[in-house]
């Protein structure tokens, strides 16, 4: 398992579109998933165990992000499910009832979006203010393979807060640490 850091922050850089297929049925793109204030983009998948130390407080802090600053969130599996059944669609549709995911899980059968984004690891977060432009990409919080203790700074909540109310994002950035994406061969 390689651990690998997102590159820094490129400030305005534009959100690629999207059309993927979500565990509920429906279809999401980058303008059906866009809240009033924002967009989190979030590249996870269900066997890492960086994504697996943050679930809670994720699904936590999407939920108060939506509900009080008009941020969305979407999440997007690219893995290979192939090499990691974990991430098959039947598991994300079971992980995401388990955890009560509050966004779109999604699927990235063909690892487009994830090549767009320029992807590296799960997590990898892009957050975007409401024009679209990235204003963040950094850690979630100091959780690495094992959940930080409580009442650790909140990286991207506080990130994509100061998004919601101004936005832009902050100028220093921790890059988030996990797991490769699992591409295809």
């Amino acid at each position: 398992m390689v651990s690998l850091q997102t590159p820094v922050c490129q400030f305005g850089w534009q959100a690629p579109d999207f059309d993927l297929p979500g565990i509920d049925g429906n279809r999401y793109s980058l303008s059906s998933a866009m809240g009033k204030n924002g967009l989190l983009v979030m590249f996870i998948c269900n066997h890492c165990p960086y994504v697996q130390s943050i679930r809670p407080r994720l699904v936590r802090d999407c939920r108060e992000l939506r509900d009080q600053y008009g941020i969305n969130s979407i999440a997007i599996m690219s893995n290979d499910p192939a090499d990691y059944a974990e991430d098959s669609f039947d598991n994300m549709i079971k992980v995401a009832a388990e955890f009560d995911f509050p966004f779109p899980y999604v699927f990235d059968e063909t690892q487009t979006v994830a090549r767009s984004y320029d992807a590296v690891c799960t997590p990898d977060f892009f957050g975007f203010n409401r024009a679209g432009e990235l204003q963040y990409r950094g850690r979630f919080d100091a959780s690495r393979k094992e959940t930080a203790p409580e009442g650790v700074r909140r990286d991207l909540f506080e990130a994509m807060k100061l998004v919601a109310t101004t936005q832009k994002g902050p100028l220093e950035q921790i890059p988030s640490m996990g797991c490769s994406i699992k591409w295809k061969t």
